[in-house]
């Protein structure tokens, strides 16, 4: 199925039909948002752990970033 079918598909449901995809996408797409953000802190946890986390200030980070797209 293409887009622009997908898309036809939906212009076919009713209205109200509509609102409740259109309101579980967006609920879906929050729980995958979460879901990252909650990888992104694990991933960030085990860093100070593991002593391999980069502290510093907004400024310190910044700069450290941009070093290492030059590098």
């Amino acid at each position: 199925m293409t887009f622009q079918e997908i898309i036809e598909s939906i212009e076919e449901l009713s209205q109200e039909d509509q609102e409740l995809l259109f309101e579980l996408i967006h609920k879906r797409r929050i729980e995958v948002r979460r879901a990252e953000i909650a990888a992104n802190a694990q991933e960030a946890f085990q860093a100070v752990e593991a002593g391999t986390a980069k502290r510093g200030s907004f400024e310190e980070m910044h700069a450290y970033l941009l070093s290492d797209e030059d590098e």
